[in-house]
């Protein structure tokens, strides 16, 4: 039934094998490691850019690293790819009663809260609700989830303006750090002013990190706009021609 699947299988153990690829054999789980991460955001790149064929390339990619590690820990006699499925699957049929079982669910916030209380009883030596954070990911993405998990226990703000107070009042902190001119206490405010933000982000229900990734396209589709519209070197541009540049470039991709 999934034949291809099998397939690929074997060809990554081929791969590793000693008739295999050098540079295969050589991998270790240290060595791919920022693969996996590189192939996660290809792929969220193609999401992104709603293309089906590109997504459908890079989740090969993605499978790719999911079994170069299976294949290296099987070669050090540790799990193979059917351990992995085998505990993806357990823990996908105790997640989902309400599917598998006999659990009645009215809506998805039960089915969430469900979830993270399973989620919980799988994982009794976490002891701290911030345990699970994960140390590998961006700061942006742990800063949310950090925000979460203080939420989900009744750590939250009273009222959305209540946010905006408190970035405002963190704004005011950096500034009054960069009149000292202390690099230390500057860093430390503008790394409260980033948490407040990402508070922001999450009590609208908005991924902080989708936010600033679209933010950072569409800067770098003005400014390639303004290189196109340029009438000389931009290094020579001052200020007010910048500023003029611009918003001349916003105007004709919007136009």
């Amino acid at each position: 039934m999934y034949k291809n699947l099998e397939d690929v299988i074997k060809t990554v153990e081929t791969l590793r094998s000693p008739n295999g690829c050098q540079w295969d054999r050589e991998q270790t789980h240290s060595s791919l490691r920022p693969n996996m991460v590189e192939e996660a955001y290809e792929a969220i790149d193609a999401i992104n850019d709603n293309d089906s064929e590109h997504l459908k390339e890079e989740l090969g990619d993605v499978l790719l690293q999911v079994l170069l590690h299976a294949q290296i820990a099987k070669d050090e006699n540790e799990f193979d790819i059917e351990d992995v499925a085998k505990v993806l699957n357990e823990k996908l049929i105790h997640r989902h009663p309400h599917v598998f079982g006999n659990t009645k669910v009215t809506s998805t916030d039960e089915i969430l809260s469900n979830w993270d209380k399973l989620k919980k009883e799988e994982k009794p030596h976490r002891k701290s609700v911030m345990d699970g954070v994960s140390k590998s990911q961006s700061a942006l993405m742990a800063a949310q989830k950090i925000s979460k998990k203080a939420v989900k226990v009744g750590f939250e703000w009273d009222c959305e303006s209540s946010l905006y107070d408190c970035v405002q009042s963190e704004i005011d902190e950096f500034k009054e750090a960069c009149q000292e001119n202390d690099k230390s206490h500057m860093e430390e405010e503008l790394g409260d002013l980033l948490f407040a933000v990402v508070n922001l982000a999450r009590w609208n229900k908005i991924d902080a990190e989708q936010a600033l990734i679209k933010a950072n396209k569409k800067f770098m589709t003005r400014f390639r706009k303004m290189e196109e519209l340029a009438a000389k070197p931009l290094e020579e541009y001052s200020f007010e021609e910048y500023d003029a540049l611009w918003k001349q470039a916003k105007s004709e991709i919007y136009s």
